[in-house]
């Protein structure tokens, strides 16, 4: 028992040890705590990687896993047959999760250590993949920071942050052929109709619910719109959190870096870019959501060929690299992996439509957008104006600030010279800005603060740089590289430390990436005009073709023909790679031009002769050509403008703005004309070509037409083989025209089919104008189809086409289903009442057309009925036309009731009907009731004084009634009386038409009572009112109180001198009166000098007319000279 009480008291004594100060550690509650310990770090581990094992768990790994479990009894055969019955992976982890930490340390340890110890790449993204991400945001950050201040704008509003793609359906005609800047002034900029907004939060997201994400984007844009920018911005705001959390890896490539790998695997690729991902396998791991983003696709020194390229699947394969691009896209390689590519629009065409999920384009600026960034980008409120107003000068200018980066070198270098102290005017065309963008670079380099040199001196050093940039950026023009190494540069001459620190740093850009450094001109347009400064100068000395780097060439001397030869190289260059280098190299032979570039390039005395040549030449070419002006065409014009030789350019551009182009559109003026369509915004939003056109220069200019905005070709005798023509112009991706009027020609049915079959296919169109062609009712059937399925025009006008009752009912089919139309003219066309019918059934539903012109179609009161039942139910038709259509007292009763109804309707037109007193009773009462109406025209009717005093009688209390028509009424003094009394109460009329009733002087005195108090009446029409000198004396009366009227029109009347004296001291006191017609008066000389008099202290009267008033020529003259004298701003008609 002692031996047993002893070996007892030592065990407990082992519990615990003596330590410092008489502190003890419990070896068993250590021991105890040291496992809690160790199975709570286990349980951390657990939770801290569920969420990438449920992510990267495949059902292998976990076949796999759960056979360890159950070898080393962590998982029970029960248990694991529990986890097998979830059904998804994510609630099989999640169980099985459950299970290890529920059971203790145990079980954890060995879900833990096997995951550990695992060499399969799920288990290595479930150990590294968090630390991998943050390390690679980290480096993408550090690398990307860099460029933050270059992508950086003064304004917030124009920064990447705030701006969003547009989501387009395709690459339009001229964006897969035409040359940058071409695609640009053809359109001036503007976007294309329909647009969706794409933010880069949603780059890669589905548009919608059932749709896919997609696995390869293509954003495309213009040369400098800020396509790399973009790129950088989504790189930094993706490695901040800020977007694409999903997205494990962004792995952004420039195809400029990617030109220096000859053969390489996809692996080794990402390893050659991002050292630290130091197992390119994980990344590149299907169950890793990783982005691929290549940039600048238009930069690829290979052609990337889609058709011929070796197919490869496997990441670790090297192959060559446009082979390596090629399967990526394709997804022969990667095909988990998401991609973005970003280019110019010419050669984004060369991807097959096929394996692009979505296309983007990224907006330039607009005017507001360049105000905006003028006012931003310089502190001095002054200058930002001028430049502004320079630009708006100079549209071309304006329109090639659409790119951001032409913005900036335009604004830089205009403020460059404002800020000179010269006597220098602002360039006007581009050669002009681009040759003093080059001087103000080449200044920058040199030196401060030593004596003042001569200008020689002072590019001296630069001139033979410029020369080799030159040879650079045309050589690389002509082998579309546009981006170049250092060995590049050491080839053709340009010393590195020289380039970096004078004009070169000016002109080149330094990029340095991941794989290599690259330079690239600031801009295209740079490279362009530098090209041509090279050409411009060799040109008077070389003696073999340029266009061949090697000797090995024709020979070829003289400058004319070196001139010709570019010319004839860019007409044969189908996408117009050539053409502003053509443009630069003409405005090169422009003294203006060449000024700024004085000691920088050798100038000849002969300039001024190989202008004159120049010119000669190509106006020779605008002659010569194809059929079809095509945009190498137009491009002529561009360099006529930039030679300064305009005089052909302004010919055109006013015939076209006076509408005088009959009989003058010879080839010539066809291709300047397509050069207006292109820098006049005047020209482009109204193109007015009326009677200038056939059949061959509607062929000839159809290309041009595509970008204008209001297109119109009425009177030209057009018959149905232009409308195939002017259809397939609608059909066009290319498409811009938003309104078009082809009124007053020969359309018949077999045009309305072709322009119905373009109607199905446009997207822009929503105004079209058919007046008075031959359509019928077979040619409206055809039209009427394919309004049922455009769901763009808004206005169609058909009036005078014989549509008859047929016509009318298909276009009530339209009514039906369409809720696009706002506006429907069918003026004329003898629909009858049957038609009408048809037309009201329609409106019972319809919901969306405002307004409705019936006119002149026979409708009687069977037709106004059936439009009345339709107004009693029908809240948004706000016009309603129904001039001549023989409508009686009994039409005009079935109005009237739904007038009582109706809450929509503001304008009723009933001209020239058959209404008598009883219909205007009726119209009486429903004005008592509705307050809706606004304009009621009632003009040459049957309604007598009695009538009309019931009318007037309603106008008391009707607060909605602002325009009223009574015109040609019959209407005496007593009726006028009573619309006088109504004014004085009445505060909503603003204009009341009394012309040609016999009211008298008696009449006019009291209307103008009436005006005493009135302060609503803008407008009075008193035409033929068979008034005299006592009610002109009681009207100018009335005018030197009244503070409203705008508008009085005597016209016809027999107001005499005296009339006159008295209107004329009115106008000395009023200052509301702004027109005032007293043609034909019987005023005089001598009324007429009254009235000249009186304006001397009036400013407010912007329109007189004194026609007919036995002045004779020269009393005109002199009174019109002595109107303008004192009132220049009142136009006078005498």
């Amino acid at each position: 028992m002692e031996r047993e009480a002893l070996y007892d008291s030592i065990l407990d004594r082992s519990k615990r040890i003596t330590w410092q100060d008489d502190c003890y550690v419990d070896l068993q509650s250590a021991s105890s705590s040291a496992a809690s310990q160790a199975e709570t770090k286990d349980h951390h581990w657990i939770q801290k990687h569920q969420d990438l094992l449920q992510r990267f768990c495949t059902t292998s790994f976990l076949e796999v896993m759960l056979a360890h479990l159950r070898k080393v009894d962590a998982v029970s055969p029960g248990e694991e047959t529990k986890i097998r019955a979830a059904t998804r992976m994510h609630d099989q982890v999640n169980v099985l999760t459950t299970v290890v930490t529920g059971k203790g340390a145990q079980s954890s340890d060995a879900l833990r250590c096997f995951i550990e110890s695992s060499d399969s790449l799920v288990a290595q993204l479930i150990i590294n993949h968090d630390a991998m991400v943050k390390e690679h945001k980290e480096v993408l950050l550090r690398r990307y920071e860099q460029s933050r201040d270059r992508d950086s704008v003064s304004c917030p509003k124009l920064s990447v942050c705030s701006r969003t793609l547009l989501l387009v359906d395709g690459l339009s005609d001229i964006q897969q052929k035409e040359h940058d800047l071409m695609q640009v002034g053809a359109t001036r900029g503007r976007k294309r109709n329909h647009l969706r907004q794409l933010g880069l939060t949603k780059l890669l997201e589905p548009l919608t619910r059932v749709s896919l994400p997609p696995r390869v984007s293509l954003t495309v844009g213009v040369a400098g719109i800020g396509k790399t920018t973009w790129v950088r911005h989504f790189v930094r705001q993706w490695s901040q959190g800020a977007l694409c959390a999903d997205v494990s890896f962004v792995l952004p490539f420039a195809f400029c870096e990617l030109n220096s790998v000859e053969k390489v695997s996809a692996e080794k690729l990402v390893k050659l870019a991002f050292p630290h991902l130091t197992d390119p396998g994980v990344v590149l791991n299907s169950s890793c959501r990783t982005l691929l983003i290549l940039d600048g696709l238009d930069e690829f020194r290979c052609a990337a060929n889609f058709s011929d390229a070796a197919p490869c699947s496997d990441p670790k394969k090297e192959v060559s690299i446009d082979d390596l691009v090629t399967n990526i896209i394709r997804g022969n390689l990667l095909p988990d992996a998401a991609v973005w590519v970003t280019c110019r629009p010419g050669v984004a065409s060369l991807i097959p439509g096929g394996l692009v999920d979505r296309v983007t384009e990224i907006p330039g600026f607009s005017p507001q957008d360049i105000r905006l960034f003028l006012d931003h980008h310089f502190s001095e409120r002054d200058l930002a104006s001028r430049i502004w107003a320079h630009l708006e000068s100079h549209k071309i200018l304006m329109v090639m600030c659409y790119i951001p980066s032409v913005c900036w070198i335009v604004a830089d270098t205009l403020v460059y010279i404002m800020r000179s102290e010269t006597d220098e005017s602002l360039p006007r065309t581009f050669t002009e800005l681009y040759a003093h963008f080059c001087s103000m670079k080449s200044e920058a380099g040199e030196p401060r603060g030593r004596e003042p040199v001569k200008v020689e001196q002072l590019h001296g050093s630069n001139r033979k740089l410029l020369g080799n940039l030159g040879r650079l950026a045309f050589y690389g023009l002509l082998k579309r590289k546009y981006t170049f190494s250092e060995q590049d540069l050491r080839a053709y001459g340009v010393d590195l430390l020289l380039g970096q620190g004078s004009l070169g740093a000016g002109v080149l850009v330094r990029e340095e990436l991941a794989i290599c450094t690259t330079y690239r001109f600031t801009h295209l347009t740079l490279q362009e005009f530098l090209a041509a400064t090279f050409y411009h100068v060799s040109s008077k000395r070389a003696i073999f073709d340029l266009f061949s780097e090697s000797t090995m060439s024709w020979p070829k001397i003289g400058f004319q023909n070196h001139f010709r030869s570019a010319f004839q190289h860019s007409q044969q260059a189908e996408d117009g790679h050539l053409d502003v280098f053509v443009r630069f190299l003409a405005g090169l032979l422009s003294p203006a031009a060449l000024k700024p570039l004085a000691g920088l390039l050798a100038v000849g005395k002969d300039e001024g002769n190989q202008k004159a040549f120049a010119a000669g030449f190509l106006q020779g070419l605008l002659v010569s050509g194809g059929a079809v002006v095509s945009l190498r065409a137009v491009n002529l014009a561009y360099c006529l403008h930039e030679l300064q030789h305009a005089e052909l350019l302004r010919s055109v551009e006013e015939d076209l703005q006076l509408g005088s182009l009959a009989g003058k559109l010879t080839r010539a003026h066809c291709v300047v004309l397509g050069y207006l369509l292109h820098v006049s915004p005047e020209c482009s939003e109204q193109t007015n070509l009326t009677g200038s056109l056939n059949y061959a220069t509607v062929k000839c200019l159809l290309p041009q037409l595509l970008y204008c905005s209001y297109l119109r070709l009425e009177n030209n005798h057009f018959k149905d083989d232009v409308m195939e023509l002017l259809g397939s112009l609608l059909s066009a991706k290319d498409c811009h025209i938003q309104k078009m009027s082809l009124a007053e020609n020969n359309i018949g049915n077999k045009g309305a089919k072709a322009l119905s079959r373009a109607l199905l296919a446009n997207r822009t169109l929503t105004s079209l104008n058919l007046r008075n062609n031959n359509i019928g009712s077979k040619g409206t059937k055809f039209l009427a189809e394919a309004l049922k399925m455009n769901q763009v025009l808004v206005s169609i006008n058909f009036q005078n086409n014989a549509i008859e009752e047929e016509g009318a009912q298909a276009l009530a089919e339209v009514l039906h289903c369409n809720r696009k139309l706002v506006s429907l003219n069918i003026r004329k066309n003898t629909i009858g009442a049957g038609g009408a019918k048809r037309i009201a059934e329609a409106l019972k539903t319809n919901r969306t057309l405002t307004k409705l012109i019936l006119c002149s179609n026979q409708l009687g009161d069977k037709g106004a009925i059936a439009l009345a039942e339709a107004l009693a139910v029908n809240h948004t038709l706000l016009s309603l036309q129904l001039q001549s259509n023989s409508i009686s007292n009994k039409g005009m009763t079935a109005l009237t009731k739904a007038l009582r109804l109706n809450r929509g309707l503001v304008s009723l037109n009933l001209r020239e009907n058959s209404i008598g007193v009883e219909g205007a009773k009726d119209m009486a009462r429903a004005l008592h009731e509705n307050n809706c109406l606004q304009e009621l025209d009632l003009t040459a009717n049957l309604l007598h004084d009695e009538g009309v005093q019931a009318i007037a009688g309603a106008i008391k209390f009707n607060r909605g009634l602002t325009s009223l028509h009574l015109q040609w009424n019959f209407i005496k003094s007593s009726a006028t009386k009573a619309l006088a009394h109504a004014l004085l109460s009445n505060g909503t009329m603003q204009l009341l038409d009394l012309q040609e009733n016999a009211i008298g002087n008696e009449g006019v005195i009291f209307l103008a009572e009436a005006l005493k108090t009135n302060a609503s009446l803008r407008t009075l029409c008193l035409q033929g009112v068979s008034a005299s000198t006592s009610g002109a004396i009681a009207m100018a009366e009335a005018l030197t109180t009244n503070r409203t009227l705008q508008t009085l029109d005597l016209r016809g009347n027999t107001v005499g001198m005296e009339g006159a004296k008295a209107l004329a001291n009115a106008l000395k006191i009023n200052r509301s009166l702004k027109s005032l017609n007293l043609q034909e008066n019987s005023l005089g000389m001598d009324g007429a000098i009254f009235i000249a008099t009186a304006l001397k202290g009036n400013h407010q009267l912007t329109y007189i007319n004194l026609q007919g008033n036995g002045i004779g020529e020269s009393g005109a003259k002199v009174i019109s000279d002595a109107i303008r004298a004192s009132a220049s701003g009142c136009v006078v008609d005498i």
